[in-house]
């Protein structure tokens, strides 16, 4: 860990004058990016005694291994030079307000010939107005289904927009007027354009003029007598304010304001914004962060308006930014940087008094209730972890909590293809990394109880065997131990947990490989009842392993059951530890049919092709490879067949009549007997998967 004193500069090379200076660590990388007013006296700040710092300032200066800086002329260039730099970097201790979920923005496409109205989340484009955010995509979808009466604008994807257009028949909502159809030319391009202006100035507050307006235009046609027109105008003014009736009015001198809030502590600090625009509220959008320094809300203001409007368009800036605190950077460089950013000039103020001042204080309360919240719910894991270990010890009479628990389930199709799984939970979390799989060795005529026993006993067989030597084990006793195929892996398998052949446990020190079974369980579990849990337990006394406990869950009723016992335990159905046990029981059953479904397959094609006289694993394998699947080789004609290397006509012929002859005779070849029996399993209706 580097040393601050090692790379620290001397006083009197660090320059007085504005800048930022940029922290990097030994390997270059940018980890921390700030602004002063006078370097000499910020970066002095950095260098005193480590103990003295903030925790996660001293965690930066000694990841750091370097400082540089740079001069500027300005505040407001120090301003703009830090968040360029603080995007381009990405620096690892730099306040990021991220936020805790992606919010749903009104977009309305203004970019496009024909503008669209649609939901969208994530980065914004250019060309594109955004309204929101929206806590609830629904909430903008009402509100659009609402307005869309008003200002029939298009909303259709691209694709269904140009087979309307081929088609020359518009979509649904053209037929009942809630879209002006331009695809079939009932409205040309400015019209439309002129109509998706209107929806826009009405979503950024303009409301006032199109009632009017409508209003209005109903009077004029009902003194004509057009009593239908003025019936549904009548309707359409309706559907406008039940759209302005979803929106509260907080302020109501029209204002477009955002409204921000920060509820913090020593190292977290929670942010809540309101956005207002034409008096009312239409959106809000909430941060909880990580505070680097030892700063207060000040900093914190200045670093927010930073991020939050730095990446916006200049439209999204709006007239007035109330905050509880004015920003750090003396003077009003900041609201300088605000305007210059929407084009016309932007008020930066704390409000003092009245409506607004009111509002701040809403904000404020979502803040505190949000930060609380993120606490409560962060402690809350841990406590409800710790609960169901207590649980675990208690109702099982364990000496100490079970923070490794192992669970190992068996899958197989009516005793063929047996594998079993064995899943590790660390501390109530699993541990992903020690998950492991094995292809049972004796598989056909082998049930539950038989498989569980020879896993169990590789498992711990293995676990002794490291324990008494430390030494690498070669390939072949690998094969030996395990006795699986290392190509046998799940396909949902992620890319940090290995297989049979993978790494995980300890670590050797002669070789520096990675050990496979060197730690042992505080508690095993096995998904099953008192047969299953029987045939473990006289695995673990075969072996000698007397200090691992054991238990088993049934599915049916949800039963604990212990070796020995002729009753099993009932956990209460609120209990955390019963809890416990079914998410470590569940995850090792996923585990496991994912295995069992891979090598099921592949014995499914592999049974299908050895009926073919005459081919020999080579064509095999390069029918599969060409085709890609079973199904598209029983689909595919003499010539295709033909088109592999090493088929000739009278080989492709048999293969083609191989692979049809069961289905056009009804007779069940080795694959179909396969499918047989899997139509008599037990399917789990809720998730699709096949119950042993």
């Amino acid at each position: 860990m580097p040393d601050p004193a090692t790379y620290r500069p001397k006083p009197g090379e660090i320059p007085l004058e504005p800048g930022v200076y940029r922290f990097r660590d030994p390997q270059g990388r940018v980890v921390y990016v700030g602004k002063a007013k006078s370097l000499r006296q910020r970066l002095a700040n950095y260098f005193q005694d480590v103990a003295a710092l903030h925790p996660r300032t001293r965690q930066m200066v000694t990841t750091a291994a370097s400082v540089e800086w740079t001069v500027v002329s300005t505040e407001v260039e120090a301003l703009q030079l830090e968040y360029s730099w603080i995007k381009e970097f990405d620096p690892r201790f730099n306040v990021k307000y991220r936020d805790d979920k992606s919010y749903p923005y009104l977009a309305v496409t203004m970019g496009e010939e024909f503008p669209r109205v649609q939901v969208l989340r994530g980065a914004k484009h250019k060309g594109t107005r955004y309204f929101g955010p929206y806590t609830h995509a629904w909430a903008i979808r009402e509100t659009v289904d609402l307005l869309l009466r008003v200002f029939p604008v298009r909303t259709c994807s691209t694709g269904v927009f140009k087979r309307a257009t081929a088609s020359g028949r518009p979509c649904l909502l053209g037929y009942i007027d809630k879209c002006a159809a331009p695809c079939v030319g009932r409205i040309d391009p400015a019209a439309h354009r002129a109509l998706a202006q209107d929806f826009c100035d009405f979503m950024a507050g303009q409301t006032s003029r199109f009632v009017k307006r409508l209003e209005q235009q109903m009077r004029a046609a009902a003194a004509d007598l057009d009593f239908e027109r003025a019936a549904r105008l009548r309707d359409d003014v309706a559907a406008l304010q039940r759209a302005l009736e979803k929106s509260a009015v907080v302020l109501p001198d029209a204002t477009d304001a955002d409204v921000f809030a920060i509820a913090d502590d020593e190292l977290e600090a929670a942010v809540q914004v309101f956005h207002v625009r034409g008096g009312r509220v239409r959106g809000q959008r909430g941060w909880v962060v990580e505070k680097v320094e030892d700063v207060g809300v000040a900093e914190l203001v200045e670093q927010l308006l930073l991020q939050v409007y730095g990446a916006e368009s200049g439209e999204a800036v709006p007239r007035e930014v109330l905050v509880p605190q004015l920003p750090a950077t003396p003077g009003d460089d900041v609201e300088d940087w605000l305007s210059e950013l929407r084009g016309t000039r932007v008020e930066l103020r704390v409000p003092q008094r009245g409506d607004k001042r009111a509002l701040l204080e809403t904000v404020q309360r979502n803040a505190t209730q949000a930060l609380a919240l993120h606490k409560t719910r962060r402690a809350g894991d841990l406590t409800t972890r710790s609960a169901a270990l207590q649980e675990l010890q208690e109702a099982l009479g364990l000496e100490e909590a079970p923070l490794r628990i192992e669970c190992f389930d068996v899958s197989h199709t009516q005793e063929t293809n047996v594998v079993a799984s064995m899943v590790v939970f660390e501390d109530g979390l699993p541990k992903k990394a020690d998950y492991r799989r094995f292809a049972v060795r004796g598989e056909d005529g082998l049930d539950d109880t038989a498989a569980m026993r020879e896993v169990l006993t590789r498992r711990f067989r293995r676990m002794r065997a490291e324990q008494q030597d430390g030494a690498a084990v070669v390939d072949d006793a690998v094969a030996e131990v395990l006795g699986g195929d290392p190509a046998d892996v799940p396909a949902d398998l992620p890319a940090d947990v290995p297989g049979e052949d993978g790494a995980g446990g300890g670590v050797d020190p002669a070789t520096g490989r990675p050990r496979r079974f060197a730690y042992a369980p505080n508690l095993v579990v096995v998904d099953g009842g008192r047969p299953q849990v029987e045939a473990a337990a006289r695995a673990l006394a075969d072996l000698g392993v007397v200090d691992v406990a054991l238990c088993g869950l049934a599915k049916r009723l949800e039963e604990v059951w212990l070796p020995g016992e002729e009753h099993p335990l009932v956990l209460p159905r609120t209990s955390q530890g019963l809890y416990l046990l079914q998410r470590v029981r569940d995850e090792a059953h996923r585990f496991a049919i994912t295995y069992h479904r891979a090598k099921r397959s592949r014995s499914m094609t592999a049974s299908a092709l050895d009926a073919v006289p005459g081919l020999g694993a080579t064509r095999r394998s390069a029918l599969l490879k060409h085709f890609g699947s079973l199904k598209r080789l029983r689909a595919a004609t003499v010539e295709e067949v033909m088109a592999v290397p090493g088929i000739g006509r009278r080989t492709a012929q048999t293969v083609v009549d191989s692979l049809r002859a069961p289905a056009a005779a009804g007779a069940a070849g080795p694959g179909e007997e396969l499918r047989e029996q899997e139509a008599g399993l037990r399917v789990n209706t809720a998730t699709g998967e096949l119950l042993d």
